[in-house]
């Protein structure tokens, strides 16, 4: 007798447990693999959501936020993703002509951005200049500008990503594009011998130069932070150029085919508020997009300062791209 009140006190407590868990919601955000891997800020973001929003979040995560844009496109209306963290502004034009976003609703003020912003459909959630990371005790005498990187035929290599499938990599293929302008394909053409490859995407490139297999890497003046205060080392850097670095700025968006619009809002909400943004300096190694009342942590503040902020408007990315692209193809082809 005692046996079966027991089993059946158990079987009520597991099945109130199963029926608690049904009863929260889940809410699917679509990112890249390094914000929500083992080193970026995913897990630090999802706790402190679910702290405020009787929920569960679920990353669902892509090598790029190439690689995401390509998903939402295949997938469309029937996309899971009730929220995406991870675009960036060299590809939100295309992604408002998936048609699948919804405004975010949000008042967005106060932000710490190097450019004004106004966009109803993504908001800022972090940001960086592109630059060349190189390892000081390898390379003494780093190339001081985009040009004589390029035009220096003895000049370092350099490990890429594939612009058709990268952030960084679609950001250098236009930090190209504004130094050289139609001459571009010239360029990538002087460049090609020194390129060890192009990758998928940043993790792929950073693991290949920190194994040693090319001089620089390209990734953001904020990178040699991370190497500061989780390795303790000081000889990563980012290269100065002279003409200026590409503005790469990563945003959040909200379906609108969401079943948990209320949760969406939340959520959009809570990226620009003190615990999501706290965590991008030494979670994503980015400027957080509004800068936290504790203010920046030491390692950023050494870092290269570019003068000049290089940047096509989201709607000439759109335009050009393709064009771009396929000059780059060619250039690469000969």
């Amino acid at each position: 007798m005692l046996r079966r009140l027991l089993f059946t006190l158990v079987s009520v407590y597991v099945a109130a447990g199963a029926a608690y868990a049904q009863s929260k919601p889940t809410l699917t955000v679509y990112t890249y693999s390094s914000f929500a891997g083992k080193y970026g800020p995913g897990k630090t973001v999802k706790e402190r959501f679910e702290a405020i929003c009787a929920c569960e979040l679920v990353w669902v995560t892509s090598e790029d936020a190439g690689s995401m844009v390509g998903r939402l496109r295949l997938e469309g209306e029937d996309t899971k993703a009730d929220a995406v963290v991870g675009l960036d502004m060299n590809l939100a034009a295309e992604a408002k002509t998936l048609g699948i976003f919804a405004p975010h609703g949000v008042k967005v003020s106060d932000l710490s951005l190097p450019i004004e912003w106004s966009d109803e459909t993504f908001i800022p959630f972090d940001w960086g200049y592109l630059a060349f990371v190189y390892d000081s005790t390898k390379l003494s005498n780093p190339p001081k500008s985009l040009k004589e990187l390029v035009e220096n035929p003895n000049g370092p290599k350099i490990v890429l990503q594939d612009p058709r499938t990268s952030a960084p990599g679609l950001g250098f293929l236009l930090w190209m594009r504004q130094v050289y302008g139609d001459k571009a394909e010239e360029a990538w053409a002087q460049l090609k011998p020194r390129i060890v490859t192009f990758t998928k995407g940043w993790s792929e490139a950073y693991g290949l130069f920190m194994k040693g297999e090319a001089d620089m890497v390209m990734s953001y003046t904020t990178s040699p932070a991370y190497h500061i205060v989780a390795e303790k080392k000081e000889n990563y850097k980012a290269a100065a150029f002279a003409e200026g670095h590409y503005l790469h700025v990563e945003l959040a968006g909200m379906t609108r085919t969401t079943k948990q619009p209320e949760l969406a809002k939340k959520f959009m909400e809570f990226v620009l508020s003190e615990p999501f943004q706290s965590a991008m300096p030494e979670g994503n190694w980015m400027m957080p997009a509004k800068t936290p009342q504790t203010g920046l942590p030491a390692a950023f503040k050494g870092l290269v300062q570019p003068e000049k902020a290089l940047l096509f408007t989201p709607e000439e990315v759109q335009q050009n791209r393709r064009a771009f692209t396929d000059a780059w193809l060619n250039a690469a082809a000969r």
